[in-house]
Formats: C-alpha cells, structure tokens, sequence
C-alpha cells in the first residue's frame, strides 16, 4: 500500500464490518457501505488499491461500489500530486453524509411515491370500483407522506446551530405545543 502508516485498528476493523451490516439491512450493497465507513475513517484520500488491500475485497467490486457511492453523491474523487490514479474522500462532515442520504433516499423512493399517490387521487375521481375505504387509505398516506415531506424540507433549511437546539431540547418542545383536548 502507498502510506503503510495508515492501517485498520480493531477498533477501525469493527466500526467498518458493523458499517457494512446495518448498510445491508437498510437496502446497501455490504461492501459499499463498508468503504463509504473506510473513506469517512481515512485522514487522507484513498485509491481504489489502496481500498481493496485494506478491505480485502475484489478490485471490480471496489470499482462498482465506488460508482455506486458517487451517484449518491456521498464520495468525491479527488487527486494527489505525482499520482496519475483517482483517490476517493467523503464527502463533507457527518451533517452532510446524514442529510445527503436522505436527500437520495427522498428523491429515489419517496418523489416516485408521491407521484404515484397523486395519479391515484386524480384516478379515483372517476374510479368506480374502488371502494371508499381504500380511497380514504390512500388519500391518508398521500397527506401523511405530503407533510412529513413538506416538514423535512423546513428542517433541512435551518442552520445546524438551530438543529442542534432542536434536538438538544428533544421532548421539551412539546410543551411549547396546544395541548390536545381531552374526549
């Protein structure tokens, strides 16, 4: 490997392997969230060698998994002085990679539901066979999914420092909210 100071501690090993599980079960290729968790521990840029030597993975699988993360616009190549190949960096801090993720994830999987909710509020309009429970189901995910999408976009304007005193006062907020009136 080009830098021998740099190795994978224990510590680094385990962090890497539970990246990669918990990417597995949010829907991540392993090996793609195990060098997204590489790249976020490297204090420097990486090439795609210098990865697969560290993760002993394949080199192909390296390269995919890198395209991967670039679509997701978590990873950047960037370039050494004297080095003709691409080294990898995430992207930004911890903030950026969590708001990039959801960012993806809401135009990947949440924009296509929208835009099929919504085709289904204009159909329904002369659907007669449908029933109105399904209809009221949903016209309810529709408004559901609408506002949590419309109150993500609110937070993802704040500040940090805001978002920090959001999540610093946790429950305390909901005081400051109408109390519900009992039935």
């Amino acid at each position: 490997m080009d830098n021998p100071s740099f190795q994978l501690t224990p510590l680094m090993q385990r962090y890497i392997l539970h990246w990669g599980e918990m990417g597995s079960r949010w829907g991540v290729n392993r090996t793609v969230s195990q060098i997204h968790a590489l790249l976020y521990l490297s204090p420097e840029p990486l090439n795609a060698e210098q990865i697969t030597e560290l993760l002993s993975v394949a080199r192909s699988n390296v390269s995919n998994s890198l395209k991967e993360l670039q679509s997701w616009e978590l990873v950047k190549v960037t370039h050494v002085m004297g080095d003709r190949r691409d080294h990898f960096s995430v992207v930004g801090d911890t903030w950026d990679t969590f708001f990039t993720i959801i960012e993806q994830r809401k135009r990947r999987e949440l924009d296509p539901i929208m835009t099929m909710l919504r085709q289904c509020e204009v159909e329904m309009g002369q659907d007669k066979q449908t029933s109105a429970h399904v209809r009221k189901k949903i016209t309810e995910m529709h408004t559901f999914l609408d506002g949590m999408l419309q109150w993500y976009e609110q937070i993802a304007t704040l500040p940090r420092s805001s978002l920090l005193a959001l999540i610093k006062m946790g429950t305390k907020v909901i005081h400051f909210l109408p109390k519900k009136k009992a039935k």
